[in-house]
């Protein structure tokens, strides 16, 4: 896909394909800028430390469905990149690895139109905290599924897979074939958004959230199965599943336990309903929301008012003041590095990924361990960008 094809969707997409907070100082910092224009800076950026007690290792695994055909490419077998993180012993694996491949980051520049204004092997050199190969720690481990926005790579939400997995989860982040702006998948290949030129209205919408329950149930069969794909799979506990995600990929989670009752819990991070809760609810499943300081009731997101009274279970609705929809992945935290703030979101990056690591690892440590988190119970003093909604 084309710039201009990306430009053209992403406008028409609205609230699912915002433009990164990085592309809001875009102008300020291209050549040719007005003087005294902030310029950014160039040196890789550090995502933060995980807060837990363990080190984070990593493996990368490629699926491939056969049973089901490709929705965007209409040819071949429905595919996915997936990040294993998960609690790992010290001193073993490898170096941490890139953030993105060259190619992965060169898309996800040009679609933002700042290529002209950061190095690829900036973003590409941005710094984790996980070791590739490193050996698991010792124990059964609850397993977290996390999908990311449309148009974005599972790596957006690598400071929140890399904490999580810091204190005791399995974290599965997973790229969808044909829905980001470039993911490298085996063979040398690079795929592109074909979902973007597809996807218009409602009904494209739910097509995604819908393939994407589809791809949650498949992963799923291949960690906990027979014959698992990770050779670390022995580790998950299979009575202790999650899904959360980023805007489509938080609306996805609500798809995916909708059919499959092996997800117990799920978090939607900014992301409108288009496939809808079912009329009886999540079977008293556990759901929280947690978004942008627009989205409270009665404002930008409507269908969480809508689909809000179908959630029968356990339930949140929360907001951060000063966000916005990329509130909840790397970005605020790099674009801060790099001298390119969002104005229109400007609660820091590091404080956007530590209000996020928060309230989602509270949420799973209070239902899928069994811990009780006060801080799930109303506002607290040191949190006061929170915002607890009871429409």
């Amino acid at each position: 896909m084309n710039r201009r094809r990306i430009t053209v969707t992403a406008c028409a997409l609205l609230a699912l394909l915002l433009p990164l907070p990085l592309a809001a100082a875009s102008i300020a910092a291209a050549p040719g800028s007005a003087p005294g224009a902030q310029s950014p800076r160039t040196s890789a950026p550090e995502l933060p430390r995980p807060t837990g007690p363990f080190p984070v290792g990593r493996d990368t695994l490629h699926l491939v469905d056969r049973s089901r055909t490709d929705p965007w490419s209409g040819s071949g077998p429905r595919e996915l990149m997936v990040t294993m993180s998960y609690p790992a012993r010290p001193h073993t694996g490898a170096a941490p690895g890139r953030y993105l491949t060259d190619e992965e980051a060169r898309n996800l520049l040009i679609s933002r139109g700042l290529d002209r204004a950061i190095p690829v092997e900036t973003l590409t050199g941005t710094k984790t905290h996980s070791r590739p190969g490193a050996r698991p720690v010792d124990g059964r481990r609850p397993l977290v599924i996390l999908s990311p926005g449309f148009t974005a790579h599972r790596a957006t939400l690598t400071s929140l897979a890399e904490d999580l997995a810091s204190r005791g989860y399995v974290v599965a982040a997973v790229d969808h074939a044909y829905e980001s702006v470039g993911t490298a998948f085996p063979g040398g290949r690079v795929l592109t958004c074909l979902a973007c030129e597809q996807t218009g209205g409602e009904a494209g919408y739910r097509k995604v959230t819908d393939t994407r329950a589809l791809d949650a149930s498949f992963l799923l069969d291949r960690l906990t199965g027979p014959r698992p794909a990770w050779r670390h799979a022995d580790v998950i506990d299979r009575g202790r599943i999650a899904m959360a995600g980023h805007s489509i990929g938080g609306a996805s989670a609500v798809a995916a336990m909708a059919v499959d009752s092996r997800i117990r819990a799920g978090i939607n991070l900014d992301g409108g309903f288009h496939t809808p809760v079912p009329d009886a609810g999540l079977s008293g499943r556990p759901f929280m929301l947690i978004g942008a300081q627009n989205n409270a009731p009665g404002g930008d997101m409507t269908s969480w008012d809508r689909e809000w009274p179908k959630l029968e279970g356990w339930k949140r609705w929360l907001t951060f003041a000063d966000s916005g929809h990329f509130t909840f992945t790397d970005f605020p935290v790099i674009g801060d590095q790099l001298g390119l703030p969002d104005p229109d979101a400007p609660l820091p990056g590091t404080r956007s990924v530590e209000l996020t690591r928060r309230y989602v690892a509270a949420f799973l440590d209070q239902h899928l361990r069994g811990l009780p988190r006060p801080v799930l119970d109303g506002p607290s003093a040191d949190t006061p960008e929170v915002r607890f909604h009871t429409p």
